[in-house]
């Protein structure tokens, strides 16, 4: 695919009417309204950003040939490739790259190209009104989610968990991100697929619960505790995801989430695939450790609320295309999630 040069200064307040919004009042975030994007269609561009950390120029083009497979064009700013430490391009660069694709009129979504480190650096510098004005679907995962926390409580914006350009995209991932995001459901059934060499779905504490969907990687949501852009976890269903960290270290994440009440009000809590985060097998932490799933039982067991291990999101190949700050029934002895609205219009 050849590069395009694109007007780069666009004006954000002719941008605002361009793209419709529903907005309705609700107490999921730290504004009053709520906004859902428009939803996407067959041949719409998608930008790509890189708002973590860096890609290389094959990335990059794995990124256009996902987002082509599933009918989309794709543009990005040069600036995709820039390489600071282990940053894609510094704060400011990362930033501006990111409000260039929230003004740009020829712009339909965002994806974020990966994760990595870097998206809550970002955050105070952030233009929130240009994004509730120009509001888009924007996705991503695992240390994307300081962007769906912070977008989302400064905006209301619905923004969703789910692949990055350079994900996986098997059947499985893209029928789900079709389901949520190109032909919306009223209520959509989340059922999770078995994993290669990853244990089937436990039920933690048994029961149904409804509530908002807010959450993401484990590390993030605890990072953003006791600031401006955490969100209100009352009446909530929490998901949390995590990667490549010891059982002590989700024991201590998830102590902290505890006594900072993070859970006190929650309505339930679903877990995705914690990966590789068992007890290393060469130089462990620790010559007795527990295992996370010791760890999970003993830190969420007591709370009084549904909880469940090992649904179909996370560091993994299958995954759910997960709405932040729609309402969602979790059901844990069946093991299931289910969006109760559509999270675009």
């Amino acid at each position: 695919m050849k590069r395009k040069n694109f007007i780069k200064k666009l004006s954000l307040a002719s941008a605002a009417s361009f793209l419709p919004s529903e907005r309705i009042i609700s107490n999921s975030s730290n504004v009053n309204q709520k906004i859902k994007p428009r939803r996407l269609k067959e041949g719409d561009t998608i930008a790509l950003a890189a708002p973590g950390s860096y890609i290389s120029e094959e990335e990059l083009q794995d990124c256009i040939k996902n987002l082509q497979s599933l009918g989309f064009k794709s543009v990005y700013n040069e600036s995709i490739l820039y390489k600071t430490g282990y940053f894609s391009g510094n704060d400011k660069q990362r930033a501006k790259e990111l409000m260039e694709m929230f003004s740009r009129e020829d712009v339909d979504g965002i994806m974020c190209a990966r994760g990595g480190y870097g998206c809550s650096r970002i955050l105070p510098l952030l233009d929130y009104d240009a994004i509730k004005n120009n509001p888009k679907v924007l996705i991503g995962y695992s240390d994307v989610t300081a962007l769906l926390y912070g977008i989302h409580s400064k905006t209301g914006l619905v923004c969703f968990h789910g692949p990055v350009g350079i994900s996986t995209f098997n059947e499985f991932s893209t029928n789900y991100f079709k389901d949520v995001l190109i032909s919306p459901h009223d209520k959509l059934e989340l059922i999770s697929k078995p994993e290669e060499n990853k244990p089937e779905p436990v039920t933690i504490t048994s029961g149904k619960a409804e509530g908002e969907l807010i959450g993401g990687n484990l590390s993030v949501v605890v990072s953003l505790i006791g600031t401006e852009y955490d969100v209100d976890t009352e009446n909530k269903i929490i998901f949390l995801e995590e990667t490549t960290e010891e059982p002590y270290r989700v024991d201590r994440m998830l102590t902290q989430m505890l006594m900072s009440g993070k859970f006190d009000k929650a309505a339930g809590i679903a877990l995705g695939i914690f990966d590789n985060c068992e007890p290393k097998k060469e130089n462990p932490s620790f010559k007795n450790s527990f295992s996370l799933m010791e760890v999970l039982f003993d830190r969420l067991s007591g709370l009084g609320i549904p909880v469940v291990y090992g649904l179909s999101f996370g560091h993994i190949k299958n995954k759910f295309t997960l709405p932040f700050g729609i309402k969602v029934e979790l059901n844990t002895d069946e093991k299931k999630l289910t969006l109760l609205g559509k999270a675009v219009i």
